[in-house]
């Protein structure tokens, strides 16, 4: 039995636009999920977030195992209670942060062994034991665990990782107890062979979403995209695809162009504690001189609480200064921006008018830094 349901309400061409409904909450796809690492969507309260309207987010097994750990998160009531959010929780299964943060590590078939990148500390993490802790932190959607491949590694190579990351998702599905969904994911790394391989064999097991993993991990963007474009058609059309850990804007009208019904990345929220923001002409990078006495707005277009009520000059000067203001001014407009873009998308495609929307957007930001 699903966890989940999933219904695709309109097609425009490839893309889709449909409803995942969660014990959560119903969640209007293609969507984008705000990254909440640490049970937190950085600079932002829980209020703050919710007054931004997502439908859900996403926190990260691996971070929240070794800090503040899942007894605790468990003893307070589940992720939900501990952050105040009432709306639906995707998990990572923290495959992807081993592969990346953990200082040492040692993969074999029975899971991973590594060491903490906050105090070196020795853990170990297993198909079964992620989806374990997923399940006791109460998520909606749980991730399989799954090996992401280098970029740069041989067919062989990466065809050795994937029959892992199969053998895995098995064992992840073997554990799955509870109320929590749980997504497969497809591997493969730049080899469609592979990556053909993959969603056949995921495709097969009893998953309640499946998604494309190992992308943007250090690939130029040209080979991503030829991955997606090839990957995402052969997933399961009843299922919800989702594209993991991608991208801009642009990457994300692209990746519904080809079908894909779920987004998360780092990159709202990031560039805006680094002064990057995201508008409707192109980004602005508001530490430039040039908005020292800049009165407009940052977009006139949106409705945000920071382009509604400050200017580009107090955004600037906020940020020179190191103020914390400007992490929350910045991450309310960048998150808001990528909300706003994902529900202009849903009306486009509603409306059959996809293509031409997808054109004149990638058309309006190809012109780099706005004005």
């Amino acid at each position: 039995m699903s966890r989940i349901s999933f219904n695709v309400l309109d097609t425009d061409g490839a893309a889709r636009r449909g409803e995942v409904v969660t014990r959560h909450g119903a969640i209007q796809t293609p969507v984008f999920m705000p990254v909440g690492t640490l049970a937190s969507v950085k600079s932002l309260t829980t209020a703050q977030l919710q007054q931004l309207g997502p439908e859900i987010i996403l926190n990260n097994t691996y971070h929240l195992m070794l800090r503040p750990g899942v007894e605790l998160v468990e003893q307070l009531g589940g992720v939900h209670k501990f952050m105040g959010w009432d709306r639906a929780v995707l998990a990572d299964s923290g495959g992807f942060q081993i592969f990346s943060l953990a200082k040492i590590r040692k993969v074999r078939e029975e899971g991973v062994e590594f060491r903490s990148h906050i105090d070196g500390s020795a853990h170990f993490l297993s198909p079964e034991k992620s989806v374990e802790i997923q399940t006791r932190m109460g998520v909606d959607i749980a991730m399989a665990f799954d090996e992401c491949p280098a970029y740069g590694l041989s067919h062989a190579e990466v065809e050795k990782s994937m029959h892992l990351t199969h053998r895995w998702a098995r064992r992840s599905l073997s554990a799955r107890t509870g109320a929590s969904a749980l997504f497969g994911i497809v591997q493969g790394g730049i080899h469609l062979d592979l990556r053909k391989q993959s969603v056949e064999e995921i495709a097969s097991m009893d998953f309640d979403g499946v998604a494309i993993g190992g992308v943007s991990v250090g690939e130029p963007k040209h080979e991503m995209f030829e991955i997606v474009n090839y990957t995402a058609p052969l997933l399961p059309a009843d299922r919800p695809r989702y594209l993991m850990g991608v991208g801009t804007p642009e990457d994300l009208v692209n990746g519904v162009a080809a079908g894909i019904d779920m987004f998360d990345c780092v990159m709202p929220t990031r560039n805006a504690r680094n002064g990057t923001l995201f508008t409707s002409h192109g980004k602005v990078s508001i530490k430039n001189a040039r908005f020292a006495a800049d009165d407009r707005p940052l977009d006139p277009k949106c409705s945000c609480v920071t382009c509604t009520t400050v200017s580009r000059a107090y955004l600037r000067h906020l940020y020179v200064n190191d103020e914390i203001a400007a992490s929350v001014y910045n991450t309310i407009h960048n998150i808001s921006f990528y909300l706003d873009l994902m529900r202009a998308i849903r009306q486009a495609i509603a409306s059959n008018s996809f293509g031409s929307y997808r054109a004149a957007f990638l058309d309006r930001v190809a012109s780099g830094e706005a004005a």
